[in-house]
């Protein structure tokens, strides 16, 4: 390849780490690179990059830490000889639901970025508030109730903004910190979203949320685009002008701050291509185009997500977004906090210590294992809403028991997850007729064996793990030939050369029979916790 031809760069701050995905013109990807929060900030004490507080429902991220992070991303980039100057736009991701809080002048302090410091350094007073909260936060019940109360109930909250009011959600995180900590939220210039935050540091001023994130707030109007009048006044005084105006996802941000042409090379006209969530970009990197092709992604957090043309919102299951390659489109998501983080938890438990150890135990038992049910609850969950944390067994009768037999956790875990992806994903219109796993543990043979026979269809897996930085790359790629252009252009053109899906497994029928009839008393046990 001639040293002339573009790259496009995708960066991926989520929940444990930050990665940076290159793609060449042709969705060749040339380099990958990631600062893991934990071990290589390990100043910063988080645990799964994060910090869980004492009242088991608060978990928050230190804002610093994305700061620092992207520094260290680009010195190790630069020392590694990434040729920078080739870059002919970036887009990003970000953990859905963090909020970012920054505090007045915040915006000349990026726009004023000088070389020969770190962003660290010359950032280290840009934020209200220093602990961002996270997806995995549980603790703003009372301002969900508020916010449903103050909208006419969780349906018309689920109708006007895509989903009833969840914790996690960002206007409900606001709601609380401008209660608990009205002085810091009065101090507060621009409440951004993780995405929109990181976008923001490579623009050198405040970039815009994008519409697929904004809609994991509670505040965005789901059909045009806007803020709800009434999710606003309800959350916080004065919160319009904090947020900001919300834009499509192919829109440019902005081109590259001074700061970045000087200290690694990026050309001029380097494009900033909005930032989106982590779970749109991962649909943008597994490109599921038609219903009932279905991604499973397998992560810190589990979600269930496809392409939809005509949204239904309930109030009881799940989330519609907008779609992050088609302004006109939706995408459906049925999310679990519970997730690798979990699936750890039972390999150090119950499963002997390894993947490898967990992947024997699982052969070793029967599909359906002999009617068992497990539901692991190491943090609050989301699907269904479980408060109760713990690990909770029942036998075939559906009785309460301590233990299982040796082996049984480890398959219990996995038909446990699927057997509810399978429930609740049919109520938001996710029936699938193939399913494309991603995540790490999607590389794991005996979780996508458990996941076809639960859910009777082919399973396929990409070339890459990595759909949310892979997607971000793609969708730098796509906001380019948008902005080249001066229209949109069709994603599915932009992508057309793009690897396909590999086959893994075919379901065994006889196996899912056996699902198939246990569906019901899962159901049962569910509701009996819920």
């Amino acid at each position: 390849m001639a040293s002339s031809d573009p790259l496009f760069l995708g960066l991926d701050s989520s929940t444990q780490s930050l990665k940076a995905m290159a793609i060449d013109a042709k969705l060749n990807v040339v380099y990958e690179r990631i600062v893991n929060f934990d071990t290589d900030l390990p100043e910063f004490k988080t645990e799964g990059g994060a910090h869980h507080h004492d009242d088991g429902l608060t978990v928050t991220a230190p804002a610093m830490m994305w700061v620092a992070a992207l520094d260290l991303l680009l010195e190790q980039m630069i020392g590694d000889g990434f040729e920078f100057g080739r870059v002919a736009a970036i887009s990003g991701s970000g953990q859905q639901h963090g909020s970012v809080y920054l505090r007045n002048g915040a915006e000349e302090k990026l726009g004023k970025l000088q070389g020969g410091e770190s962003l660290r350094e010359q950032l280290k007073d840009a934020f209200s508030v220093g602990d961002s909260p996270i997806w995995m936060d549980s603790s703003t019940s009372t301002e969900c109730a508020n916010l449903e109360a103050a909208m006419g109930g969780a349906q018309a909250v689920a109708e006007a903004t895509g989903s009833r009011a969840y914790e996690r959600f960002t206007g409900n995180q606001i709601a609380k910190i401008a209660k608990l900590k009205s002085e810091a939220y009065e101090e507060t210039e621009r409440i951004a979203l993780v995405s929109s935050f990181m976008a923001s540091l490579l623009i050198g001023g405040y970039a815009s949320i994008d519409a697929s994130d904004g809609a994991g707030m509670n505040l965005m109007d789901l059909r045009t685009k806007e803020w709800v009048s009434a999710a606003l006044d309800a959350c916080a005084p004065g919160l319009g002008a904090k947020l900001g105006e919300v834009v499509p996802s192919h829109a440019v941000a902005g081109t590259v701050h001074q700061y970045y042409r000087d200290l690694c090379g990026l050309p001029t006209d380097c494009l900033v291509i909005a930032f989106s969530g982590d779970n749109p970009n991962s649909l943008a990197g597994l490109m599921l185009r038609e219903a009932g092709d279905i991604a499973i992604s397998l992560g810190t957090s589990d979600t269930v997500f496809g392409s939809l043309s005509d949204p239904t919102p309930s109030a009881a299951e799940g989330h519609i977004f907008g779609n992050p390659v088609d302004p006109d489109g939706y995408m459906a998501m049925i999310c679990y906090k519970n997730g690798s983080l979990t699936r750890e938890d039972v390999r150090d438990k119950f499963g002997g210590g390894t993947w490898e150890s967990c992947a024997e135990a699982v052969a070793r038992t029967p599909a359906g294992n002999n009617g068992m049910i497990g539901f692991y609850v190491k943090e609050p969950e989301i699907t269904p809403t479980l408060m109760n944390t713990g690990v909770y067994r029942f036998d075939s009768d559906g009785n309460e028991i301590s233990e299982f037999p040796v082996d049984a956790d480890a398959r219990a875990v996995l038909e446990g997850q699927f057997l509810s992806m399978r429930l609740h994903g049919a109520k938001v219109g996710l029936t699938p007729k193939s399913i494309l796993a991603t995540g790490g543990a999607s590389r794991d043979a005996s979780v996508i064996r458990i996941m076809a026979d639960v859910l009777g269809v082919p399973v396929f897996t990409g070339d890459h793990p990595n759909s949310s930085s892979l997607g971000a790359a793609y969708r730098a790629l796509h906001g380019w030939r948008c902005a080249s252009e001066g229209k949109f252009v069709p994603y599915a053109e932009v992508v057309a050369a793009a690897p396909s899906a590999k086959a893994a497994t075919q379901p065994d029928m006889a196996a899912h029979e056996v699902y198939t009839a246990m569906l019901p008393r899962y159901a049962e046990l569910e509701q009996r916790l819920s």
